[in-house]
């Protein structure tokens, strides 16, 4: 009897040297890198048909931009990076989808159990990355009432309906939201001949630019509505109205047959959360240093898992710096001790990476992302402090506003110190005017 769990009847069992969890583009830029790497072997796991992540569903042009520095679609980005990983030599397997974690003969090497066409199988990796993304949350998370009529989406199944052809969405849409991903859903919208009632945000101000807020209501008629909450749904069967409630109680009945819920991103952590992997209080993800290391030895997170939601290109370029610590896991690399948890104070939401590890305090990506609660003044300052010393100030120059990202430098993470004395306790961050 040596301890090791034996597989139950039927369950393959193989090993790989990284198992990625996840074919969006953060888990497939770092398979192209590691696969590209002598003597590495990389599987990639993926619960849908199909690789690539959100983007495929996204037929609008915008992606690439930043790191293919060439415009393209979402699912051409998509393809884009599943074709890089193949060619690196990557292995990708989609519709597998992951039912747990085994405890095998070594604590730092984790073995995860898969299903998929193909049967049962266990497979143990001397390193783990998850990529799992994230999501938006659902009416029903959100907790507005109202019975169940057909015609409520979020924006993603919004974009895969349309993309698989799945039938009309609807005549008249309301969108609850006002970032970003919200005007994403007023464009596919429009693009399938949907008129956009109203785009709603409970905040005073929409958190885009001015100039998209503007295209939004010029070119594609979407009336913007501020300061009020879908309250309750309408309609039995097919949607047939959504209730507003202002912040001064008023209400009114918006006449619709479709609503779209966007936004308000929690990450896609249950593996994480099921394999004993602790989850930052601020993101609700895979809490990580700045070489994406999580506390549980040999395992790794990257991408929007981290952080909901950056875009497709940060989330690739996390994968692709996300490479260098999985590679230096695999030489042999030491894992991290007790690293300094990094907090936020309100207004900001949550940080990320967010420990920092005193032995590599690097930062892979170079710096922190943030989220604000409320609209941050220009001029105000991030302050980072632990115990009674100043590390770091950074002014905002433009201010920042809700749902998007804000971005927080790391040159000061070398000098954290050893934590004794005054230096105690976690790294703060908090704004001051």
């Amino acid at each position: 009897m040596n301890g090791t769990p034996e597989a139950p009847p039927g369950r393959r069992e193989r090993a790989v040297d990284v198992l990625v969890v996840g074919a969006g583009p953060a888990g497939l830029a770092l398979a192209s890198r590691l696969a590209a790497e002598d003597g590495v072997g990389v599987e990639v796991v993926e619960r849908e048909d199909e690789p690539g992540g959100a983007p495929r569903h996204c037929r609008h042009s915008g992606f690439g931009l930043r790191d293919l520095r060439r415009p393209t679609t979402g699912p051409a980005y998509a393809r884009h990076w599943a074709d890089t990983a193949l060619r690196a030599g990557a292995t990708l397997r989609t519709g597998v989808t992951v039912t747990g974690w085994s405890d095998g003969p070594d604590p730092d090497r984790p073995a995860l159990d898969v299903t998929s066409a193909a049967g049962l199988e266990r497979i143990t990796a001397r390193a783990v990355v998850l990529a799992t993304g994230a999501r938006e949350r659902p009416r029903s998370a959100r907790l507005v009432p109202g019975t169940r009529p057909a015609g409520v989406f979020t924006t993603g199944e919004l974009q895969r309906t349309v993309a698989l052809g799945r039938g009309p969405v609807g005549r008249r849409a309301v969108v609850v939201g006002a970032e970003a991903v919200s005007y994403s859903a007023v464009r596919a919208l429009r693009r399938n001949g949907v008129e956009v009632v109203a785009v709603v945000t409970e905040l005073p101000y929409p958190q885009v630019s001015p100039a998209t807020a503007l295209d939004a209501r010029l070119r594609h008629g979407a009336p913007l509505v501020v300061g009020a909450r879908v309250d309750e749904l309408l309609g039995r069967g097919r949607l047939s109205g959504v209730v507003l409630r202002r912040h001064d109680g008023r209400s009114r009945t918006l006449d619709c047959d479709t609503v779209v819920f966007t936004g308000d991103w929690i990450p896609d952590h249950e593996l994480a959360r099921r394999g004993g992997v602790a989850l930052d209080p601020g993101t609700r993800g895979p809490a990580v240093d700045g070489s994406f290391r999580t506390n549980r030895p040999g395992v790794f997170a990257v991408g929007n898992v981290l952080h909901g939601i950056e875009p497709a290109a940060t989330a690739a370029r996390e994968g692709l710096l996300a490479a260098g610590p999985v590679l230096r896991a695999l030489a042999g690399g030491g894992h991290p001790g007790e690293p300094v948890p990094v907090r936020v104070e309100a207004p900001l939401l949550w940080v990320a990476p967010n420990r920092i590890d005193l032995a590599d305090p690097g930062v892979a990506t170079g710096g922190f992302v943030l989220r604000t609660g409320s609209r941050l003044v220009p001029w105000s300052s991030l302050v980072v402090v632990r115990g009674g010393r100043v590390l770091h100030r950074q002014r905002l120059v433009g201010g920042a506003v809700p749902n998007r990202t804000l971005r927080l430098s790391a040159a000061w993470t070398a000098g954290v110190g050893a934590g004794t004395g005054p230096d105690e306790g976690p790294v703060r961050i908090s704004v001051v005017r």
